[in-house]
């Protein structure tokens, strides 16, 4: 990788993934450059479907399988991070079906806009996620990646589904889109026609509330895999957990309302969020014992833990 593919890398990050790049600068710097890779590559192919590009679907399908082909290594991308990225591939034995996964899952943004089912759900995320974890896992190269690449998955799937829940008034606006499955939504008493109206019923309240415990399992279960990383990555990856999982924190603030505007960390919070997981985290060193203690997410018990244990920092409004 030269300099320039790391420069439009990082910009492609900070500019579009600003709570995933809090995390990716704590990365030692033999695995903060590469995920800039990565990270841009995801980006330029969800740019090709989600991106103001005026693009006709057949066009979107056109483009994103010269960028599989690309990332394969099978032809040259001539575009700076996804040829860094077919480079990058290839030196960490990333497999191909990782990549392919991914791929097929942007394309399935092309056609479809409503998942019936959680199942159908996790058929998309297995791409547009799980995959995201298990390549990051390979640029990380732990001792144990067997051990590791199951729980890297599943918090992949955690992180996305957190973003499922924030942005249902932004994907129902601008894409047409709802990824909350319909099955909870009928199992709930709520509807589409809900969301396209902004109107946050007590029925769509509740289907939110239970889209919101199934992801916080996923969680539980993934950070429970930090402890297969590398000593040095571990930090980041359970602060980036951390991160996503205290918009969980917003939406309960909100009695589960996420049609009035959209749950958004602000800067204050993020630092608040760093700095008390960090003071926790020189103290027990352990990424279970430190999300338990510090996430918004509850414990198996169902206690909440507490928003303002930590540092002496004033807590964000």
């Amino acid at each position: 990788m030269d300099e320039s593919q790391l420069t439009e890398g990082k910009a492609i990050h900070k500019r579009t993934g600003q709570t995933f790049y809090y995390a990716t600068r704590l990365l030692p710097t033999r695995i903060r450059e590469q995920t800039y890779v990565l990270y841009g590559f995801f980006r330029i192919a969800d740019e090709v479907v989600d991106g103001d590009n005026g693009l006709r679907p057949d066009e979107q399908r056109r483009r994103l399988e010269e960028i599989r082909e690309a990332a394969l290594g099978q032809t040259e991308a001539h575009e700076p991070v996804v040829d860094a990225f077919a480079e990058l591939r290839e030196r960490n034995g990333i497999p191909d079906r990782e990549v392919e996964e991914f791929i097929d899952a942007m394309q399935a943004d092309i056609d479809t806009d409503r998942y019936e089912t959680r199942e159908d759900l996790a058929g998309y995320t297995r791409g547009s996620a799980a995959a995201v974890g298990h390549m990051m896992t390979a640029i990380m190269e732990p001792d144990d990646p067997e051990a590791a690449h199951p729980h890297a998955g599943t918090l992949g799937e955690a992180f996305q589904l957190t973003n499922f829940i924030r942005d249902v008034r932004e994907d129902i606006r601008e894409l047409d889109r709802v990824y909350l499955p319909l099955e909870t939504l009928e199992a709930h008493g709520s509807s589409v026609e809900e969301i396209r109206n902004c109107e946050p019923t007590p029925e769509f309240r509740a289907a939110v509330r239970a889209e919101l415990l199934r992801t916080e399992n996923k969680y539980r279960e993934g950070v429970a895999g930090i402890e297969y990383l590398p000593e040095d990555c571990q930090f980041a990856v359970l602060l980036a957990a951390v991160l996503y999982a205290e918009h969980h924190r917003l939406v309960r603030d909100r009695n589960f309302d996420v049609l009035t505007r959209r749950p958004s960390l602000s800067r204050r919070r993020k630092l608040w969020t760093v700095a008390k997981t960090w003071w926790h985290w020189r103290r027990l060193k352990d990424p279970v014992s430190v999300f338990r203690r510090v996430s918004a997410v509850p414990t198996s018990d169902g206690e909440t833990p507490g928003a303002d244990e930590g540092p002496h920092v004033p807590h964000p409004e």
